[in-house]
Order: structure tokens, then sequence, then C-alpha cells
């Protein structure tokens, strides 16, 4: 992996993770574009640039991760978190297995889409405002449709936000414990893959760290910027333009895979 390669991939993370459109499905499609070595590094890398677009979350909304008098916000943070820990570690083999097929992400991506345009009048009458209204039944379900993104191409967000809406979350309130809900979940899954890569290959190289230094960078930056902008365009427009652009995706990719540009 190059530095250019290593910066495009992030700012593709950057700007993916906290939108309803998939990072992890358009990371694939980014990295077999820009036709990255598949190699053990790559598939750590794509894991571990997550840490810079978490700390964003951590750095925006700082007043709520350093509140230490507010015990019931960490605890249902650690409740949401539980399905995807435990489903993680016992199926993680076939999790990474489906990293390598672009024909999931296209078809994830088609299904997602058409969700998101009917999100916003599927789920009115919202009654819950703020994390401090989400009870812990509500966070361990939400945590539980996060599950979902496990297989590529869903995205982490827009699972945790349509579990959010479902549970009678505002579609800001649903969007931000999505944010929150990503510290403990990407963080956990970042420490695991670092710890794995480091068992079986040994140490980092002082490139591979350089690489990894740059990328986390990057993703912060990008996804500082992203958050931001995703909150205030969520409140004017929803989410129906995310459906419509996943479902635009979609059908790209399938046209590429099976016109043979893009291998399945």
């Amino acid at each position: 992996m190059t530095i250019t390669e290593s910066i495009i991939i992030a700012i593709v993370e950057g700007i993916t993770e906290f939108i309803p459109i998939s990072s992890t499905g358009h990371m694939i499609i980014a990295e077999k574009l820009l036709q990255t070595h598949d190699d053990a590094f790559t598939k750590v890398f794509t894991v571990a640039i997550q840490l810079g677009a978490i700390l964003a979350v951590v750095v925006l909304y700082y007043k709520k991760f350093f509140n230490f008098s507010q015990w019931k916000f960490y605890a249902k943070l650690a409740v949401a978190v539980l399905p995807a820990l435990i489903i993680g570690f016992l199926f993680s083999k076939k999790i990474d297995a489906l990293l390598d097929s672009s024909l999931t992400v296209a078809i994830a991506m088609l299904a997602g889409g058409i969700i998101l345009i009917f999100i916003d009048k599927a789920y009115k009458r919202p009654h819950i405002h703020n994390e401090n209204e989400i009870s812990f039944v509500n966070a361990f379900i939400i945590g539980i449709w996060q599950c979902l993104a496990m297989i590529p191409g869903i995205s982490r967000s827009a699972a945790s936000i349509i579990g959010g809406m479902q549970q009678k979350l505002t579609r800001n309130a649903a969007a931000e414990f999505s944010f929150f809900l990503a510290v403990p979940t990407m963080l956990a899954a970042t420490v695991y893959k670092l710890y794995m890569h480091s068992k079986e290959n040994g140490s980092f190289t002082s490139d591979e760290i350089k690489l990894l230094s740059i990328g986390n960078i990057v993703a912060f930056v990008v996804a500082l910027l992203a958050i931001k902008f995703f909150i205030t365009f969520l409140q004017k427009y929803g989410f129906r333009v995310w459906g419509v652009y996943r479902i635009i995706v979609g059908i790209v990719l399938l046209i590429l895979i099976y016109s043979g540009w893009l291998k399945s």
C-alpha cells in the first residue's frame, strides 16, 4: 500500500463511517478499484483507521464522553455494544470472508437503499429525544440491529439508526446514539484486529506504522467534517436521498461485476 492509497482509503472511511451508506462497502470498492494488495496489512488498515474516525466523535461530543457523573450513559453504551461483541467473537472468520465479496456489498447497498427511502414514513411519532430518555432495553435492541452491519454494505450507521427509530427515537437522537455507539464498537473491533494481526504476523514495520498514522489523521479530520454535515443535512432532508444514493451505487456495482470490471 502506498501513501496515496492510504490517504484515499482514509478519506473514504472518514466520509462514509457516520453516514448510512456503508464505510466498509465503500472501502472494499476503493481497494478493488485502486487494486491495492490483498494482504494482511491492508485488511487490518481498513479497520485500524476507524480509530481516527471515532476520535472525531469523542472530540465533537466531549462533554458527554467526559461527564463521569452520568454513569448511565456509559452503561447504556456497554449494553448496546454487547450483541456485537458476542456475535463478532463467535463468527469473526465468517465475517472476514464476506469482506472479499463485491456482490454482497452490491446487494446490501440496494436493500439498505430501499429501506432508507421509506424509513422516515415508517416510524412516525417518535417520543425519545435524547440519550437520557433511552432505556437499557432500547439500547440493547439497537445493539442487536447494529449487528446487521457485519454484512459488508449494510452500514453500521444505517443499521443502528434504523434500530433507534424503530425504538421511537427521533432522527437526530437515533443518529447521535449511533455515533456514540460507534466508539466502543469500533474500538473493540480495532483492538481485536490489531491483536490478531500482531499474533499472526508479528509487529508492524516502520512503514506500516507510518501508513496507519497518516490514515488515522486523515480519517479523523474528514470524519469531523462529515459528522457536522450529516446532522445538518439530516435535520432538513431526512434519509431519502441516502436511500437513492445507495440504490444507484448498488446498480452501478452490479453492472461493473457482471461486465467483468469488478470481481465478485
